[in-house]
């Protein structure tokens, strides 16, 4: 299995402004339909709260493979979410844990550093495994 195959783990931490909590929830809502929706590849997607801290909010996503990612961030709904985001959010870090293809991970450099998101790349080591398919 190359690394482009892999699933891996994003975490995004979400700091809102003051008083645009209840607007932010309602993007986070929409956009969490419409992922559900048209991508197959995202395998979990859930956006928690903070319990010590009203105005902070993790999206913690489960990625089937790098083609998954590369298509949430291409996709409309994820776009127009984060154009939103921009006007209600006070900061955005990403952090992916697993195994990404190199090109990948150059590309979510390139894309979040223009971007101005702080950006961490965990790669797996050789200590641990990941599971080929999901079995219940």
């Amino acid at each position: 299995m190359s690394p482009k195959d892999k699933p891996f783990i994003l975490i995004a931490r979400v700091r809102v402004m003051p008083g645009k909590v209840e607007d932010y929830l309602k993007i986070a809502e929409l956009v969490d339909v419409e992922v559900e929706k048209t991508e197959p590849g995202m395998l979990f997607h859930n956006f928690d709260a903070d319990p010590t801290d009203p105005s902070q909010f993790t999206w913690t996503e489960l990625y089937k493979d790098d083609v998954s990612l590369i298509n949430h961030l291409n996709n409309p709904p994820v776009q127009d979410y984060l154009a939103k985001h921009l006007e209600l959010a006070e900061s955005l870090e990403v952090e992916i844990y697993g195994t990404l293809d190199d090109e990948t991970a150059e590309y979510l450099n390139a894309a979040w550093g223009d971007a101005g998101i702080p950006f961490k790349y965990f790669k797996s080591t050789k200590v641990g495994y990941v599971r080929d398919s999901i079995s219940q």
